[in-house]
């Protein structure tokens, strides 16, 4: 169950980061320095929406292969060491989906990370802080030329009835 949810997650993200990409090159592309501000951020958003589907690609994998049954599935395939003694306490697997991670349990209460890559999580808050922030100064930008705009007009009218 929990690999085809991590598959339809990255399904999901893939298409998001697709969606991202091309509202983000339409903004860049038509002009002003607001928009181009907003579609950099639908292009960063994009990026974190790749780099998430690639943490759940990898937490995919893994459960795919710890859920496979067979003469070798015990201990759990993907929270192995190496170190025997230590792998015979593996019991357990749990996904979590932010920050992406594949946790393997031992029956003493420990816990550990597998499969996914250092980077990935890193990376995607970096992206995610990036496009917000992006998003959130365009949008400043945006109000304060409407603003702009719409003062002019009022000095604009009342120069206008002026005798």
């Amino acid at each position: 169950m929990s690999v085809l949810l991590c598959l339809l997650v990255v399904l999901v993200a893939v298409v998001s980061g697709v969606v991202f990409l091309g509202r983000g090159l339409a903004c860049v592309w038509r002009g002003g320095l607001a928009r181009s501000l907003r579609g950099l951020a639908y292009v960063v958003a994009a990026g974190a929406a790749v780099m998430y589907a690639w943490g759940m690609l990898y937490v995919a994998g893994a459960a795919l292969e710890a859920e496979d049954g067979g003469a070798d599935s015990s201990p759990i395939r993907p929270c192995r060491t190496g170190v025997q003694e230590r792998d015979y306490w593996i019991d357990d697997y749990h996904v979590w989906w932010v920050p992406v991670r594949f946790v393997c349990h031992r029956s003493d209460g420990t816990t550990y990370d597998r499969e996914v890559p250092g980077y990935v999580n890193p990376a995607l808050a970096g992206l995610t802080v990036s496009a917000v922030a992006l998003a959130v100064y365009a949008r400043s930008m945006s109000a304060r030329s409407v603003s702009a705009r719409s003062a002019s007009a009022r000095s604009a009218d009342e120069r206008a009835r002026r005798p």
